[in-house]
């Protein structure tokens, strides 16, 4: 069965994860367990699969002695999917601004 990631950021996510509990020479059940959550899940977030909440990344980065800063460096709106709009802040200003 073929499945698809939830998006390029939780793909990218997952494999960052991945690589650093193979690193550490861990399992997938020891780090789930280290960070609380059903190895189910953490499988699902290390194949890009899930979209975990701030707390479960928070719990993951401190099972692999991780700042959470290196798991998500880089990620951006553009990795996520369907965006009704690609405004910013800064365009919203911008367009008060101008009125």
């Amino acid at each position: 069965m073929m499945t698809t990631s939830a998006s390029d950021a939780a793909q990218i996510f997952g494999d960052r994860v991945r690589a650093r509990r193979e690193e550490l020479e861990v399992s997938q059940e020891d780090v789930a367990t280290l960070a609380e959550m059903h190895v189910s899940n953490f499988g699902k977030i290390e194949r890009g699969l899930a979209n975990p909440s701030l707390h479960t990344i928070l719990r993951i980065a401190t099972a692999l002695n991780l700042d959470p800063a290196v798991l998500v460096a880089g990620l951006d709106a553009d990795m996520v999917p369907y965006r009704s709009h690609q405004l910013t802040a800064a365009d919203l200003i911008a367009a008060r601004k101008s009125n």
